[in-house]
């Protein structure tokens, strides 16, 4: 699906034939997102806003090569009869042109449709399973990104090297499809972007929810109004209860509602109820999983459990999108905040384009799209867009598709050895010595 995009878009020397686009990603969707954020192009220009914004999504999928070269690489700038180069300086003013909030509108709009297109196909007990999870990205050094987004503060007075930017996912567990997003100033708490995140979660829903987030006052808004939205989150050791039914391994069970959160929303009721499941962790620990899914007979305590062993999906899409798409690149590009924004908002995109061919080619190969590799995904794609040039004759692009799903499942039936060692978060090795920043007063 992605393989079949760009080319098509970039059909030169003509100009490209935009309604060829296919089923992903079609020009009318970049097309109103340009329009509903007042970006469409008036003059003509090699670089018009729809070829912007393909290439800040190819921008995220080759993180390692110089704007420029991935603008003559791909061919994204309309020919001109006197053929002149365009410069660094000319695609830079194109992307300004263009801003954050169109990438953010069509990551939006394109994040719901591909998710109806197979959501049914992955479903717990006829509800779809997301996660729900925080994470940062750093940005390039600028007096500007320091200023907006801010960094993170050490003792003695110290912030980090690097501005970042503070952010939280909504994703589906199964396709690992970001649902949505929300990112800014590294200040804003994560539990504040959770609660913006709430209007984006379906119904019919299981959220499987971190540690961090556990509050009355966000899981009472998740499952409020009857419309079947469900939660999964570990409790904190210094969760109290009283049992109201059941047992201590699988029971009902009632907390207090803190003053300060019933301060906060007037209409949260003094106490409220979850099912709690007894949990012994592979450090053989004792914890316990809260619950809105109370019916003990339709969601038995075994099947629940797995289903938020699959909440580590959440981190492997961190992983993907922050190391394996940024290749050794430290930061983002973009030293202007509309920019990193941008950027943020194209990875996105990109990533879940990825997704979404990696889905499709799950789909036919009849297996599971956590079988098939990211980074072999990843790969395959760059290397289809490089050499897939322009002279591909359009009916040739379902064949190139073809092999492209087939190379992504060619490995498994590869036997792989099971887990060594106890999954846990390891010590970044330092060559060396950190560089930290002194505050500014």
């Amino acid at each position: 699906m992605l393989s079949d995009a760009l080319p098509l878009a970039i059909d030169l020397p003509k100009p490209p034939d935009f309604n060829r686009l296919g089923e992903l990603l079609p020009v009318e969707w970049i097309e109103a997102a340009l329009v509903a954020c007042g970006k469409a192009s008036v003059r003509k220009r090699r670089l018009p806003a729809e070829q912007v914004v393909w290439l800040v999504i190819a921008l995220a999928l080759y993180r390692r090569l110089p704007v420029k070269e991935i603008v003559d690489t791909l061919d994204l700038a309309l020919p001109e009869l006197n053929e002149r180069c365009i410069t660094t300086s000319a695609t830079t003013q194109a992307r300004q042109r263009l801003g954050a909030q169109p990438l953010r509108w069509l990551f939006e709009a394109t994040a719901m449709r591909w998710i109806e297109q197979d959501e049914a196909r992955f479903q717990f007990h006829g509800l779809s399973v997301l996660a729900m999870d925080g994470t940062t990205l750093r940005l390039a050094d600028s007096e500007a990104n320091r200023a907006h987004f801010g960094a993170q503060n050490y003792p003695n007075n110290k912030v980090a090297s690097y501005p970042q930017a503070r952010g939280v996912t909504l994703i589906m567990l199964a396709t690992q499809i970001i649902r949505d997003a929300r990112f800014g100033p590294y200040k804003t708490s994560e539990v504040t972007f959770a609660h913006e995140l709430l209007t984006s979660v379906p119904p019919n829903s299981l959220t499987v929810i971190d540690r961090g987030f556990l509050s009355a006052e966000l899981l009472c808004k998740l499952v409020r109004n009857e419309t079947n939205r469900h939660f999964l989150i570990p409790s904190k050791s210094t969760t109290k209860w009283k049992l109201l039914e059941g047992t201590e391994d699988d029971g009902l069970v009632e907390m207090a509602v803190s003053a300060h959160a019933r301060q906060s929303d007037p209409t949260l009721p003094r106490t409220w109820q979850a099912r709690a499941i007894r949990v012994m962790t592979s450090a053989q620990k004792v914890t316990y999983l809260l619950t809105s899914l109370t019916d003990r007979k339709q969601f038995k305590a075994k099947e629940i459990i797995a289903c938020y062993m699959l909440r580590w999906r959440i981190e492997t899409s961190y992983r993907e999108l922050k190391h394996s798409m940024m290749g050794s690149a430290l930061t983002l590009r973009s030293t202007s905040v509309d920019g990193s924004e941008q950027e943020i908002w194209g990875a996105m995109i990109a990533y879940n384009l990825i997704r979404l061919e990696i889905t499709k080619a799950a789909i036919e190969a009849k297996c599971e799209p956590t079988q098939i590799s990211f980074s072999t995904a990843l790969f395959t794609i760059q290397n289809e867009l490089m050499w897939m040039g322009p002279s591909m004759s359009p009916g040739n692009i379902p064949g190139r598709l073809k092999q492209l799903r087939e190379r992504l499942v060619l490995d498994l039936k590869a036997s792989r050895p099971g887990r060594k060692f106890a999954r846990v978060v390891k010590a970044v090795a330092q060559r060396y010595p950190e560089r930290r920043l002194i505050k500014q007063a």
